[in-house]
């Protein structure tokens, strides 16, 4: 039976790729995508969601929904100096789709209420959406299945700051509160797991290219913007933390270590600001989460590249600077 899912994403890059995976595996059952203030400018997020779903053929089966344009808190924080507008340029025509009036944290609310104990939420941005459901509905917590969350370091390096992972760095107040709710919460760290398991070198890059399907070419090129950053930075490939976090709910057979942690967020460090602390079980804090610590990267790997291979025949054309670069029926 497919596995019921929301996607709470800030859609650039590994973003997009995350929701090809929640459209396109036929054990998914994606409910609706809701949308988080994170990696870039708030509308071209929008915009990259539908673009992605032009992409995969799957415009109007999946309701998007606005969510939080900030922080809880604080001002928001653009990752574009990483992913540029988030999809290498790409646009698709304005009637590529509207999104619902519904808000997001209504909407994550009421999907969850409508089958308790059923739908798991995966996290790839900031939590902002998910603490601010919390506060909407208190049963919120308990009617959700889970959560799986892209953020944070399992004692290791960020990737905003020497301390911070992106996700948690941008609103560390939701994240802090969404771990000390109640929920139960797989967490896909950036560090070790991301550069160790979730690199795609050229060897992997090439496979992809040869594929030569609207949907490899649409990965190649929402994903260059973030390898050439990567690349500068001596990570020598594209990095998919998110695609790996949906993947690892769908095919838990992927998981090869986890462990139980007990995980909090820093909010008022100087230096540390979203830092994730997470206690191994040696210092009397009662576990609050599962953190992934390995996987099977080369089936990964595989998988996706799976997914990748999927044919499709976007509704619509996709231009980069106007000129047509994947053709549509239209």
């Amino acid at each position: 039976m497919p596995t019921p899912l929301i996607i709470d994403t800030d859609t650039a890059q590994d973003d997009c790729v995350a929701l090809l995976v929640g459209l396109l595996d036929p054990t998914a059952d994606l409910r609706a995508i809701t949308m988080v203030a994170g990696n870039i400018g708030f509308d071209r997020q929008v915009h990259n969601a539908f673009l992605t779903l032009n992409a995969a053929d799957r415009l109007g089966r999946v309701p998007i929904h606005l969510g939080c344009r900030r922080p809880l808190t604080r001002p928001w924080v653009s990752a574009e100096d990483v992913h540029g507008d988030g999809s290498g340029g790409l646009s698709v025509p304005t009637l590529a789709g509207e999104p619902e009036a519904e808000h997001a944290v209504d909407a994550l609310v009421r999907i969850a209420a409508e089958r308790p104990g059923e739908v798991t939420v995966v996290c790839i941005g900031p939590l902002t959406n998910i603490a601010a459901a919390c506060l909407r509905d208190p049963d919120f917590v308990t009617n959700v299945r889970q959560l799986y969350v892209m953020g944070g370091s399992n004692n290791g390096r960020g990737n905003i700051t020497a301390a911070a992972e992106f996700n948690f760095y941008v609103d560390p107040e939701a994240a802090k509160a969404v771990f000390a709710a109640g929920f139960d919460i797989t967490v896909v760290p950036w560090t070790p797991l991301t550069l160790q398991r979730a690199v795609f070198g050229d060897p992997t890059l090439e496979r992809i290219a040869a594929l030569d399907t609207p949907l490899s070419r649409f990965f190649l090129r929402v994903c260059a913007a973030t390898l050439d950053f990567d690349r500068r930075r001596g990570i020598d490939g594209t990095t998919h933390p998110d695609s790996l976090t949906t993947a690892l709910l769908l095919h838990p057979e992927l998981l090869t270590s986890t462990g139980r942690y007990h995980v909090d967020v820093e909010t008022a460090g100087e230096l540390t600001r979203g830092y994730s602390a997470m206690s191994w079980g040696i210092h009397g804090l009662e576990p609050n989460a599962r953190v992934v610590e390995d996987i099977d990267a080369e089936a990964f790997r595989d998988y996706l590249i799976s997914v990748l291979a999927t044919p499709t025949a976007p509704p619509h054309a996709m231009y980069v600077d106007g000129a047509v670069v994947e053709p549509g029926p239209e």
